[in-house]
């Protein structure tokens, strides 16, 4: 079986402000499947600009936490948040706001109650230049879903709001 991957690029940079997106369906995935919804630049600056909420256990079935919130690079100390996304929830919200200095993330049920939040605060918060807003759905390491099922997410809505 042959195995393939999405990913959404918007085609221009957006900057400081809050990224959303509300998921239409529940992002229960299987353990090898990875939905991302971040920022990044191919420059390498500033870690790639890359900001991320990521719905993944990277391959490990055991792991109890299913998602998290980085700001690149994952490994320096303090730069990633890893939480467990309840299982059956639709039209949940992720965000984060991004300003100079600091990244706040927050998720939200459809009924507008906080799932979880996380706020990274440092010098090595990257500056706007040239990132773009994506979501993708891959598969970690190339490995196929070990339920050997195809993966889907419905993304019901993205949206950005300049930082004022």
């Amino acid at each position: 079986k042959q195995w393939s991957c999405a990913e959404v690029i918007a085609n221009r940079s957006f900057g400081y402000g809050t990224y959303a997106w509300t998921l239409g369906s529940a992002p229960d995935l299987d353990p090898n499947v990875v939905l991302g919804l971040f920022t990044w630049n191919d420059d390498p600056a500033y870690a790639h600009r890359e900001l991320d909420i990521e719905f993944a256990r990277w391959g490990n079935v055991a792991d109890p936490t299913s998602a998290q919130y980085v700001v690149q690079p994952y490994d320096a100390t303090g730069h990633q948040q890893r939480w467990t996304q309840p299982t059956g929830l639709s039209g949940t919200l992720h965000s984060f706001t991004w300003a100079p200095g600091r990244v706040d993330f927050i998720s939200r049920r459809a009924d507008g109650s906080i799932i979880t939040s996380w706020s990274y605060v440092g010098s090595d918060v990257p500056v706007p230049g040239g990132e773009n807003p994506r979501m993708n759905l891959w598969l970690f390491h190339g490995l196929a879903p070990g339920d050997g099922q195809p993966a889907e997410v419905v993304i019901d809505s993205f949206s950005f709001t300049p930082r004022a």
